[in-house]
């Protein structure tokens, strides 16, 4: 035998050259072959589903990732599963908004903007809920969603046989396929999740983001940017996304605190935090300025598209006498600092004068708005605007009253109680459920069905505070009243 081997090496070589090859062949097919990602015509849709990169790094496979509400409810906040966390579908999408799904080797489902910018809104309690791209996801938990997901890997049932039978109730996976995720993919699945929960486990000494909140800044900081755990609280309202082309320009910022003055980085920094590969970025913005739109770069659509998306006027009718004298005081009051074009629009105010909750500025430091602008050091595009301030963004109004809660980090439930002492505002109230109030401005915030629906926040803990930003609080009644009725107009 062994003289045969010697006098055939070169047929031998051969053999064993094109089985490593075909082998390596079903390795690439099977966990890295990227197939492109779904094209949608609409830059509404492709905001909504369409992919930012984060699949690869931080995808879940989409046949575990379907059967998982099924297989442990108890760990939702409710029945409906995926809805129950404020994440909403829409007929005749296979996905719910603010997922997409790419097959990189298998499909894989992870998060995208929409996830954090979509505002759910009723006028009434049996209407149903109109969707608003670009607001903020007031019913949405990012945080409850991920804490399922590592429930769930925690739970001794995380296995290939009952994930494997669940799966098998609805989709019927060839012999090859069940044993490829019986021995990879769902064990290497509930692994990486047990990572992210060791990793991720400084949340647990933090107070809760709640429905409509994220700690967008922290989980950056200690992963990417390698800061030390340092304790500091980041939770802030999710912004809204509109007009924001109209923001750019000298001493304008973005973020509620300002931290980058490029609506381009805000983007690509975006993505990198919600988990977008650096060299998946690459690629993409090597497609920056084609003008084919099915191999346009998905990063700039996502930016042309926010740069002149315009929120919903208001659905209910105003009182337009009422609104006129309410223009007055907002003249007067409001606009040099909220109008678009007002002189200290879209500029930090520092924290002395406007007097809100510090936890988010004292968040993100020096030491992480350099490591930022180093990050991308290796690659032809760089991050070069962060920057440390000292206090929030006087944000422009668009869309003012689909953005309750109030305040950077979302401590107060109406206009009407932004506009009374901060004595006076509520300490105790439910954000999350989608019930527009028409009196106060805002959503519906007490009563059972808030309580069902939303998250309790208390504004005495630690990044709650729901104190400053007095302006109009010494107005009279009839002022206030005639000032909010023009404030549903913007």
């Amino acid at each position: 035998m062994m003289r045969w081997v010697r006098e055939h090496r070169w047929l031998v070589i051969g053999a064993l050259a094109i089985v490593a090859a075909a082998g390596g062949l079903l390795a690439y097919t099977t966990f890295f072959r990227e197939e492109p990602a779904a094209y949608f015509d609409s830059d509404e849709e492709h905001f909504l589903y369409g992919s930012t990169g984060t699949e690869s790094q931080e995808g879940i496979p989409y046949w575990i990732w379907l059967v998982l509400p099924r297989l442990f409810p108890e760990y939702l906040p409710g029945p409906g599963g995926w809805a129950s966390l404020g994440i909403h579908a829409q007929p005749n999408h296979e996905m719910p908004i603010g997922l997409s799904k790419v097959t990189i080797g298998f499909p894989r489902v992870a998060i995208n903007c929409a996830m954090c910018h979509v505002t759910s809104v009723r006028t009434s309690v049996d209407a149903p809920p109109m969707l608003v791209p670009g607001g903020t996801s007031n019913t949405t938990s990012p945080q409850q969603y991920l804490r399922f997901l590592l429930a769930c890997a925690s739970d001794p049932r995380f296995t290939a046989d009952v994930i494997l039978g669940e799966i098998a109730k609805s989709h019927r996976f060839s012999a090859y396929e069940r044993l490829v995720y019986r021995f990879v993919i769902i064990p290497r699945t509930r692994q990486g999740l047990l990572e992210v929960k060791a990793r991720e486990s400084w949340m647990d000494k933090n107070p809760d983001w709640m429905r409509g909140r994220i700690d967008p800044f922290n989980p950056v900081k200690f992963r990417y940017l390698k800061q030390p755990i340092d304790g500091t609280i980041g939770n802030s309202d999710m912004m809204p996304l509109w007009n924001l082309g109209t923001r750019e320009g000298a001493n304008r910022a973005f973020h509620w605190d300002g931290l980058n003055t490029t609506l381009r980085e805000v983007v690509l920094s975006s993505a990198i935090g919600d988990g977008t590969a650096t060299k998946w970025v690459e690629r993409d913005l090597a497609r920056w300025d084609s003008t084919d739109r099915r191999n346009q770069s998905s990063l700039r659509r996502i930016q042309d598209y926010i740069a002149r998306l315009q929120p919903p006027k208001y659905p209910l009718p105003i009182d337009a006498a009422l609104s006129a004298r309410g223009a007055v005081t907002y003249k007067a009051q409001c606009a040099s600092c909220h109008d678009t074009g007002g002189e200290r629009t879209g500029t930090v105010i520092p924290l002395d004068e406007v007097g809100t909750d510090r936890h988010r500025l004292d968040m993100w430091t020096k030491g992480s708005a350099d490591a930022y602008n180093g990050y991308t050091a290796s690659y032809s595009w760089k991050l070069t605007h962060f920057q440390k301030t000292a206090g929030y963004v006087s944000v422009p109004l668009e869309g003012l009253w689909l953005r309750a809660p109030y305040l950077h980090n979302g401590s107060v439930p109406t206009l009407a109680d932004l506009l009374a002492p901060p004595e006076a505002r509520p300490t105790q109230f439910w954000r999350g459920y989608d019930l527009l109030d028409p009196v106060k401005v805002g959503f519906v915030s007490d009563g059972p069905a808030a309580e069902a629906m939303g998250s309790h926040i208390d504004t005495t803990r630690p990044g709650n505070g729901n104190g400053g930003h007095t302006w109009g609080t010494t107005l009279p009644a009839e002022e206030k009243h005639a000032l909010l009725e023009y404030l549903k107009s913007l």
